[in-house]
Formats: C-alpha cells, structure tokens, sequence
C-alpha cells in the first residue's frame, strides 16, 4: 500500500527562532546560502525563499521519491538521446532572483536556453521546465508561492504532479501567467512543448515496482 502522508506538516513561512538570518521578507539568496546544509533535519523540513520569505516545507515521502525517480528517469533518458539539455532534482536550488530561491523536485534546462546559468550546485535564471510532486500538505504552496515565483521568472512550463490522485497537470506560460493544457492520467501521453515527443504516458509515472 502507498503511503501517501496527508499528515505531513503544511509548507508555511519558517519559525525563525534559533535562525541567524534577516527578518522575514528580507531573506535573499545570500542568506539562504549561508544556511546549513540541512538546518532542520529533526522536523523532517526543507527550505526556500520566495520574495525575501523563508518558507518551510516537508520533506518528500518515500512515494515522492519514487515519483521523482521515475520523472528524472523517463526525462533524463528522451532528452540525452536527443542530446537537448539536462535534467536536475532535488536539492538543487534555483535562483530566480535575488530574494528567490527554489528547490524544484525536477527541473529541465534546455541548451538553447541561454539565459540560465547552470553551475555544479545551482542553476541561475529561469529552467525551461520546473515539476513539483504535490501532497496535501503542500499542494497550496505548489500553486500559489512556487507557481506564482515560476511565473514571474519566465519558466515557460510547469507541471503538478499529484501523487495521490495520481495525475500530471500540464501549465503553460502565456502573457505572464500559467494556462492549464490538460490533467493527465491512466495512459495518456503529457502535452509538452518543451520535451515534445515524450514517448511515456501518464501512468509510467506512478509505477509502484
């Protein structure tokens, strides 16, 4: 049976205490690199920046790591064949601004894409295609901070994945904000344009063995 953890503790502005850092709304990527490397590990928290806020979020469940496993493996696989960009997971940080700074779970960075600077341990700019694998506990976050900061740096298409109802929303950008394409599901292939021809249909991504 998938866990699929509707108990996790909600994405929500950090607690600040026991913080070395600004106050909220100040944070900037300065700041956030100079956390360490894992600053909550006992309350099972990662974090971001989102418009100089310090957000707490939960850290993924075995289902969403197998979820985004498999995105980077199917991913990963069609765009080295045609030899069109790299594919990056969590954690590895994405800098959208000075006071932004987002851990997508699975990112594509296109080799045309000449505005992104990719370095050993982040990108700088805008990815072509940024994935979050959605739980309750985080589904608000995913489609109103992270999906409003994808928005405002450029991110030409955005997926939400749910790992419950076991679905891929397909967001293209258009005239500053995400339209959705299609929800899909079962055995339906994922309208892409920025790995147009994905041969994988919706359900390959929620393999259980």
């Amino acid at each position: 049976m998938i866990d699929i953890s509707t108990h996790h503790t909600a994405a929500a502005p950090a607690d600040l205490s026991g913080f070395s850092g600004p106050l909220q709304g100040k944070w900037t990527t300065s700041d956030y690199a100079a956390l360490p490397a894992n600053p909550d590990l006992e309350r099972q928290r990662a974090y971001e920046v989102i418009n100089g806020v310090l957000y707490a979020t939960p850290l993924p469940s075995a289902w969403q790591q197998k979820i985004v496993g498999l995105l980077y493996y199917h991913l990963t696989a069609f765009i080295r064949m045609n030899n069109r960009g790299k594919v990056f997971v969590a954690p590895y940080s994405v800098e959208l601004g000075a006071d932004v700074v987002v851990q997508p779970d699975v990112l594509v960075v296109l080799n045309d894409n000449m505005g992104c600077i990719v370095t050993p341990n982040r990108v700088i700019g805008a990815p072509d295609l940024t994935i979050e694998v959605s739980i309750p506990s985080t589904t608000g976050y995913d489609r109103r901070e992270k999906q409003d900061a994808y928005a405002r740096a450029g991110v030409h298409e955005y997926w939400v994945v749910d790992a419950a109802a076991r679905t891929i929303e397909v967001m293209l950008l258009r005239s500053g904000l995400y339209r959705s394409v299609r929800i899909c599901e079962g055995k339906g292939l994922i309208p892409s344009r920025v790995v147009q021809g994905l041969p994988v249909i919706a359900e390959q991504f929620f393999t259980e063995k």
